[in-house]
């Protein structure tokens, strides 16, 4: 194979969207999976988005991604969660027919101009003069690139665990990258072991369904991507159940076989996703947990237990599944497992997601130590534009906080060493107010059009929704409806928290510029005009913020000596020298406390030495 643009190391959600984003830039890339039926793959959960999560696909889709679209093309449930609370978190999540998202994936690469796929496993990245220059296959074969993106997920010297058995793999039946994952060591790259874990998978004749909770998706489902239109798909129904003092009993008899409780793991979980095991050892006083059933497709007769990750014996495992209310004569088609992995640390990783210690390589999804699809896929555009455009001699496209939760997820992940495995969640983000679901098209198409991600046909769609949108507005104004007795503008009627504008126009009191997507939009019209006080107030103090994040660090400050900062901070603020707050604040282990304080002393020695010093 001639020399590439971007070599892509795996096919799961990181690598499909690092793919698709260099290959939109016009580069030739070479996807390197283990197999094509892999690609696009769900080996833990069958959904999409949920909390937090469905922001990142909004975004991702917002910026030409694929996720939305494929979703929304291939899933079997919907549902807008926490629409009792505020529209910042509001969060669309889908069920997913697996199989089909994952051949709509295949697809949609297979599509896609300058995408070659390598079904060879890598060995190593081979680096020149500290700048990765391609990528060793396990045949001996040397691809050559100008930039390589590691999408390795779990794969890193992965370890699946069921009791005692171990085995070396980075998910069932795929054999670990353990070559791989000694390269990276041999270039001083810094990793830790991460675990995470999924549940027994039970046959759906098998469960007893009458004796269960019946959990439907909203009447009309509200989808991920700008581009779709109303989904008028026949929905699923999920189950819910619950676990019992029995099942209880199990897991605490057979706690010491737990490679959790006995020491076989030393990775650290994922806190906001604990195994059963944990649930039952760290909430004693919890009487039950909720399991939700989910259907893993329309022609499949697997069923995920949501809520029941664990990785203790077969048997075991079966007599706990068989301890749940409407699962007593459960079968069990594929039991839960814990797979331990390897993880870069937070150091590791520049803004753009690139290698601080070797240029042009970009790291993407569980490899940086993050849990869930729409983590992965957001990096994964993230890496995938970053290593295009350093091919085309164009420098970084680096989101900040206050542009996206993408921009929260990767100044997190490359500013401060988590513990756990990160988890999006929208009270990581400070100014959720203004990066809404509903939004995330006007916040970044335009700078997916600046940059190459989003064709005509896409930038014609939003063209003709924020068309849509200024228009509604207008109508919204001047429109007077009666309400007590009194003509009011609808506007005004709206903010009532009491009034729902679906409702309004529903009953055919207002007449609106309808598009494909009247839920999403109709959200997005009522949230602004409710909202409309407190966004103003929250875009003064983030114009304020910005101000402040423009101060100059004056060189006579010494920040090796400044009071009220770790060790580790000082010494990494004096190796990187910043110029101002903006470049501190990317300093690995920053928190908002300390750029705060260094905010503080930059300021007093400017004012003692005067304005001329810089």
């Amino acid at each position: 194979m001639a020399s590439l643009d971007v070599v892509v190391i795996g096919g799961g959600h990181a690598g499909i969207e690092a793919a698709h984003a260099a290959s939109r830039l016009g580069c030739s890339v070479a996807l390197c999976v283990l197999s094509v039926d892999s690609v696009g793959l769900m080996p833990c959960n069958p959904a999409i988005g949920g909390t937090a999560k469905g922001h990142l696909v909004r975004e991702v889709d917002a910026l030409g991604g694929l996720m939305g679209r494929a979703i929304d093309a291939t899933g079997i449930q919907f549902k807008l969660l926490n629409r009792s609370r505020g529209p910042a978190v509001w969060s669309p999540r889908a069920q997913a027919d697996k199989r089909a998202y994952g051949r709509w994936m295949q697809g949609a690469l297979a599509s896609a101009p300058g995408i070659a796929w390598v079904t060879t496993p890598v060995e190593a990245i081979d680096v020149v003069g500290g700048v990765a220059g391609g990528v060793r296959l396990a045949s001996g074969e040397a691809l050559r690139a100008r930039a390589v993106v590691l999408t390795s997920g779990t794969f890193l010297d992965g370890v699946i665990h069921i009791g005692r058995e171990q085995t070396s793999a980075g998910r069932r039946g795929e054999p670990a990258s353990r070559a791989l994952a000694a390269s990276l060591r041999a270039l001083g790259i810094r990793t830790r072991r991460l675990k995470t874990g999924t549940p027994p998978r039970v046959h759906r004749a098998s469960i007893d369904t009458a004796r269960l909770e019946v959990s439907r998706g909203d009447e009309r489902p509200v989808g991920f991507s700008f581009t779709t239109g109303a989904i008028e798909r026949e929905q699923v129904v999920c189950f819910n159940t619950r676990t019992t003092a029995g099942s209880h009993a199990v897991v605490r008899e057979a706690i010491g076989q737990s490679p959790l409780y006995n020491g076989q793991i030393s990775g650290i979980g994922p806190r906001y996703c604990p195994s059963l095991e944990d649930k039952v050892m760290r909430f004693e006083e919890r009487e039950s947990h909720l399991v939700v059933l989910e259907p893993e497709g329309l022609d499949v007769d697997e069923v995920y237990l949501n809520g029941m990750s664990m990785s203790l014996p077969r048997d075991v495992q079966e007599r706990v599944v068989r301890s749940l209310p409407g699962l007593e004569s459960a079968a069990v088609l594929r039991h839960g497992y814990a797979v331990e992995y390897d993880a870069v640390y937070a150091d590791e990783l520049d803004p753009s997601l690139q290698s601080r210690r070797v240029g042009r390589l970009w790291l993407a999804g569980q490899v940086n130590g993050t849990s869930g699809y729409e983590e992965a896929a957001a990096q994964g555009v993230v890496a995938g534009v970053n290593a295009a455009r350093s091919v085309l001699g164009q420098s970084a496209v680096v989101l900040g906080r206050q542009d996206a939760y993408i921009g929260v997820l990767v100044n997190d992940l490359s500013s401060t060493n988590q513990l756990e495995p990160y988890r999006m969640f929208t009270s990581r983000a400070e100014h959720r107010l203004l990066l809404r679901a509903d939004n995330a098209d006007l916040r970044l198409t335009p700078i997916g059009r600046r940059i190459g991600l989003v064709d005509d046909e896409r930038w014609a769609v939003f063209e003709a929704r924020r068309d849509r949108l200024a228009e509604n507005r207008r109508r919204l104004a001047s429109t007077r409806i009666l309400v007590g007795g009194v003509r009011q503008p609808v506007r005004d009627v709206v903010k009532r928290q009491d009034v729902r504008l679906q409702a309004l126009v529903d009953d055919g009191r207002v007449d609106l510029v309808r598009g494909p997507a009247d839920g999403l939009e109709l959200l997005g019209l009522e949230s602004d005009i409710k909202y409309e006080g407190y966004l103003k107030r929250h875009e003064r103090e983030h114009q304020r913020a910005s101000e402040q994040m423009t101060t100059p660090i004056p060189a006579s400050l010494d920040l090796s000596s400044l009071p009220g900062l770790s060790r580790e901070l000082r010494q990494r603020l004096s190796d990187r020298r910043p110029a101002s707050l903006a470049d501190a604040r990317s300093v690995p282990g920053m928190t908002p406390a300390a750029l705060a304080l260094i905010g503080m002393h930059a300021r007093r020695r400017r004012g003692s030495a005067g304005e001329g010093e810089s």
